[in-house]
């Protein structure tokens, strides 16, 4: 599969060309190392998946360079390595501010989630003058010259799902391009939400000079992605930002035991049948009563337009609206699930201790850093491009928060392996960052991911947020 991200406004040819190692901050030349077992013998050799984001590979290779190169056995040593990461540091530091920086020759935009700016080849002379045409044309378009790919992905889906479901509904339908139409969706569905995930997030995505298509384009596709209007600004902000994962989120997992079937299926079906009723019902208790109001007429007008829409073409309807609305809030809560799975026994109000951070290219690749969902929940404003600096930048207060990072694998699969208690492949993801951590043996880190996926009791949740 090719790589998916970045492509630079500036010409082709200049930056597709290898740059010099030397230009390379250090992090990126830490692939060979060979991480040690607590008893000397040489551990899985470390493998990075060539996938990932630019971003992505520079943090990682840091990250187990140091989880590679720590004894915390040896002050001395480690006092040694101290000087030599903080000097690797502080050179990704500046690697990655200067990727976001405009105004610096290493600043590339992200156009695609599919190609990296290697993967576009540099001849016939024609596409590099069309695709720097279009970058500098949709830079102006979007809030921040970064987002070129929103631009790329409004038009993907304008001329693909919209045509489609048209053609569905008003000229012909046909069982073959139904479950056609429904497996596009289905792809599209991790890249349009993480989109529309930063739109609800800062009430946009274009410039003013473009309010009118960034106010009205999710009434249009949303239904098409299978999302109810305005149901997910609610949910996800106006009510799970502000609980976080507390008792009183509608969506958190303290209640449960975390690798019981039994409790995701319970945490899935609730969402999924009484969503209409809990979330208006929350913000009258919490006396919000214009959210109330709002969520339920948005939920209830989504489900009227389905309605009246399946009178019109029932078999258009079911592939169109109710198959990605059935698939998109199943995938949701199973990620939900999955992103707030491990929550600390000792502070589980802690944010760098309810949720988790992954570096993985599902999530950071084709969903805008999604995997970053401890740096989230500190700042859900923080632009997405910001989050590996931000998190590099905050190393120190992760390790103080004894957070946990995972890699190769997204929120799905730790789902996934949590059902089949696979805490030993749960564990070979975990990326040590930690003195705790990385002094652990693996039987001692599938022991520690098991003790936080633990039910808590009533009472354990009284004393612990203050009920």
């Amino acid at each position: 599969m090719p790589s998916r991200a970045s492509l630079c406004s500036t010409l082709i040819t200049q930056n597709s060309i290898s740059k010099d190692e030397s230009s390379v901050p250090s992090s990126r030349r830490f692939r060979s190392q060979e991480p040690k077992s607590k008893d000397g013998i040489t551990a899985e050799p470390i493998s990075i998946d060539p996938n990932l984001t630019q971003a992505d590979q520079l943090v990682l290779e840091y990250l187990l360079h140091n989880a590679a190169n720590s004894d915390p056995s040896s002050k001395e040593h480690n006092q040694r390595k101290h000087d030599d990461h903080r000097g690797a540091e502080e050179e990704l530091l500046e690697k990655l501010e200067r990727m976001n920086d405009e105004n610096s020759p290493d600043f590339e935009p992200t156009v695609f989630c599919t190609w990296d700016l290697k993967d576009i080849p540099a001849r016939p002379a024609i596409l590099r003058t069309l695709l720097n045409s279009y970058i500098q044309w949709a830079s102006h378009v979007t809030r921040r010259p970064t987002d070129v790919v929103f631009i790329t992905h409004l038009a993907l889906y304008f001329t693909t799902s919209l045509p489609s479901a048209l053609y569905l509904f008003f000229y012909n339908f046909t069982w073959l391009h139904g479950v056609s139409h429904a497996a596009m969706s289905a792809y599209y569905f991790g890249t349009y939400t993480l989109m529309r995930h930063n739109h609800i997030h800062n009430n946009g995505i274009l410039s003013e000079s473009w309010w009118m298509l960034d106010t009205l384009f999710p009434y249009v596709l949303d239904p098409l992605m299978g999302h109810t209007w305005n149901s997910y600004y609610y949910h996800h902000v106006k009510h799970h930002h502000v609980e976080g994962n507390g008792p009183g989120d509608l969506s958190t997992t303290l209640r449960l035991q975390r690798d019981e079937i039994s409790s995701l299926l319970y945490y899935v079906s609730r969402f999924m049948f009484f969503i209409w009723l809990d979330l208006p019902l929350y913000f009258i208790r919490t006396g919000k009563y214009s959210h109330a109001l709002r969520a339920a007429f948005w939920e209830f007008s989504s489900y009227m337009f389905m309605l009246l829409a399946t009178q019109y073409s029932l078999k258009a309807s079911a592939f169109v609206l109710l198959v990605p609305f059935s698939l998109i809030r199943l995938g949701l809560m199973i990620g939900n699930f999955g992103q707030h799975a491990f929550v600390d026994e000792v502070d589980p109000d802690s944010d760098y201790r309810s949720s988790i951070t992954i570096i993985d290219v599902p999530s950071n690749r084709f969903c805008f850093n999604d995997g970053y969902h401890t740096a989230h929940h500190i700042n859900s404003l923080r632009h997405w491009r910001d989050q590996p600096l931000s998190f590099i930048k905050s190393q120190d207060a992760y390790v103080r928060g004894r957070a946990l990072v995972f890699r190769n694998i997204d929120y799905l699969e730790i789902t996934y392996r949590l059902m089949r208690k696979d805490y030993e492949h749960l564990a070979r993801c975990l990326v040590p960052i930690s003195h705790e951590q990385k002094s652990m043996s693996q039987e001692e880190r599938e022991g520690m991911l098991r003790r936080k996926t633990r039910r808590f009791s009533e009472d354990e949740i009284g004393r612990k947020f203050g009920q």
